[in-house]
């Protein structure tokens, strides 16, 4: 009789895919003049994000406001994943949100930008949840270091 220990393990050939394999993580690393510069424009672009998102989320109510919290959103994670720091979602969020506080002060004719109704709270509310979301993720180094202590 054979023993299970004595027979040869069988090898199965790897499947083959023409699809590309995914790249590895790979952290950008700015340096210090790029990621002062990133910071600056991202706070110029959250200020941008903020005045138009005022005018998009009340002109077309429910797409509208899905476009500008999803805009918001994409320019919060963008400035996170692109600078790597919390501060990249923060700024942003600090431009977005100074923009939002300007366009509810009244003018001197009496107008707002940002009108007291559902739609405008939603996108201040929502805009502020996604912010402090997006600035609270772990960075890809900590999900790594998570992962490999879990696999251990």
């Amino acid at each position: 009789m054979s023993r299970p220990q004595d027979r040869a393990r069988a090898t199965v050939p790897a499947p083959r895919s023409s699809s590309p394999r995914p790249a590895p993580d790979s952290d950008v690393t700015l340096g210090q003049g790029a990621r002062i510069t990133a910071y600056v424009l991202l706070t110029v672009a959250g200020v941008a994000v903020g005045l138009a998102g005022c005018f998009v989320q009340a002109l077309w109510f429910p797409g509208g406001l899905l476009l500008a919290l999803g805009a918001a959103f994409a320019l919060f994670h963008g400035g996170r994943t692109l600078t790597g720091t919390r501060l990249g979602a923060a700024l942003p969020a600090v431009g977005w949100f100074a923009m939002l506080l300007l366009a509810n002060t009244q003018r001197p004719e009496g107008d707002f930008l940002l009108a007291a109704n559902t739609g405008s709270y939603v996108f201040l509310l929502g805009g502020m949840a996604l912010a402090v979301i997006c600035a609270t993720l772990p960075s890809r180094a900590a999900m790594r270091a998570v992962r490999d202590a879990v696999g251990r």
